[in-house]
């Protein structure tokens, strides 16, 4: 027997869908490591599987996620990221880079 066990984190009346055991479950049953949500009512966390689905079908066509080539710089630079020329990304001289 455990001596510190985790109590699942939840309210009533947040519906979450349980990965465990396939079924949409109100507050405090299982664990958050095995659940989708909170979700506002029942029917929205019964679709947690289609929703998510739905959100990694929009990631995978956003152009951002996708290295879409009319978003690229012409020299290969990321967009989004900032420029290591900028003075803020300087390193002093002889300063140690670390590990990444």
């Amino acid at each position: 027997m455990a001596l510190f066990k985790r109590k699942p984190s939840g309210k009533a009346g947040e519906w979450y869908y349980c990965l465990r055991h396939g079924k949409v479950e109100e507050g405090l049953e299982c664990p958050a490591k095995d659940r989708m949500g909170p979700y506002a009512n029942r029917e929205e966390a019964a679709r947690a599987i289609e929703i998510a689905r739905d959100r990694d079908d929009s990631w995978r066509q956003d152009p951002r996620w996708n290295d879409d080539p009319d978003r690229a710089d012409p020299d290969g630079a990321d967009p989004d990221r900032a420029d290591p020329d900028r003075p803020e990304r300087r390193r002093p001289e002889g300063e140690d880079p670390g590990p990444w």
